[in-house]
């Protein structure tokens, strides 16, 4: 019988347990990844640089650069980017960023009461390929009956002038949109020049108090719970890419990382699950689980799910209002998002 000294033994296992992949991934702080940063969970294979940085940062940074290998990215960027024959992305569906737009319509206060009374009006955005503005104007066409065509459109930032358009448009015949490259939406709303800002972020003003400003909508969640039942839509604001070169040179990547998401994912629901429960309040906030009780109910029983089958509903209605509105240069289908090998599953 053969003997082997260590050196042997070392020689033969390191064939086949290699040193692993390392790989660069930026986002945002959220619960559900501190465990796949802090190391709690890894990925397979892969031994993972984490930098935080804000989403607006990230966004910048990788679609200009690609300064990383994984990123966190606005959806309504990666599925122009496809529509338009882009693949050095890979797309995995990891949605870290879930928010309804119903909140994000700021108005001149008494001049309009209704999503109705913007036909007709000059609506602002701080760009109209923007993830958030999307689902708000679906919101605008398919619930309100307020079709794009009937609204004056004006694109510039929100608070700082000079904000600019990330891709390019296809809008769609008759929609009218000005940019506006020195002044703010904040500045044009307070003197008159638009009636409504449709904005992710607050207007500087409304974030002082300022009378004049107001939200269409004081009070969203009953709105919004109602329209989650109804339409099976939970909004998805970002997902995670891979660069596509990443992705090739090593085919199992994508799904390693999709798997060390979601367990970091599911490790955070588990801890939020037991956060009411106990003598000690174990999460910074009250009624907490009251807020589980109602997004478990708008998920039918799942708690930010992620994976394609599980978002069907929003993904589909998604890439149908990105090409409405000209963001997607053209009519995608869901499987053209996201890679075969992360969708499917296995059984034992």
């Amino acid at each position: 019988m053969a003997l082997y000294n260590p050196v042997q033994l070392n020689l033969f296992f390191g064939s086949f347990f290699l040193e692993p992949v390392e790989l660069t991934v930026a986002m945002t702080h959220y619960d559900q990844m501190s465990d796949l940063v802090s190391g709690k969970v890894q990925a397979e294979g892969i031994r993972l640089r984490c930098l935080d940085f804000k989403v607006e940062e990230i966004f910048y940074r990788f679609e200009l650069f690609r300064e990383w290998e994984v990123s966190e990215m606005s959806m309504a960027t990666y599925i122009s980017l496809v529509s338009r024959g882009d693949t050095t992305m890979v797309g995995l569906p990891v949605f870290p960023s879930r928010v309804f737009r119903h909140s994000s319509f700021y108005v001149r206060s008494g001049e309009i009461s209704a999503p109705e009374d913007l036909a007709g009006k000059r609506i602002g955005v701080p760009e109209w390929a923007m993830t958030a503005a999307i689902y708000a104007r679906a919101l605008l066409t398919h619930e309100w009956g307020v079709p794009l065509e009937a609204v004056e459109w004006f694109q510039a930032g929100v608070n700082q002038a000079g904000r600019n358009e990330k891709v390019p448009l296809a809008l769609p015949k008759g929609v009218k949109l000005t940019h506006v490259q020195d002044r703010s939406l904040d500045e044009m709303l307070l003197s008159g020049d638009i009636d409504a800002i449709i904005s992710a972020h607050a207007p500087t003003s409304f974030e002082r108090k300022d009378p004049r400003i107001a939200r269409l909508f004081h009070d969203t969640l009953e709105m919004e719970m109602e329209y989650a039942r109804r339409t099976g839509v939970i909004p998805i604001m970002h997902l995670m890419v891979i660069k596509r070169e990443t992705a090739e040179t090593y085919p199992w990547v994508a799904r390693n990382l999709f798997t060390a998401f979601d367990e970091s994912r599911a490790r955070s629901v588990a801890r939020l699950a037991v956060a009411p429960a106990g003598p000690a309040s174990r999460v910074p906030l009250l009624w907490i689980d009251e807020a589980l009780r109602k997004t478990k109910e708008a998920f039918g029983g799942l708690l930010f799910p992620y994976g394609v089958e599980e978002n069907r509903q929003t993904l589909e209605a998604f890439v149908k209002w990105s090409y409405e509105q000209g963001v997607a240069h053209r009519l995608l289908s869901v499987e053209e998002l996201f890679p075969s090998q992360v969708g499917a599953g296995f059984k034992i």
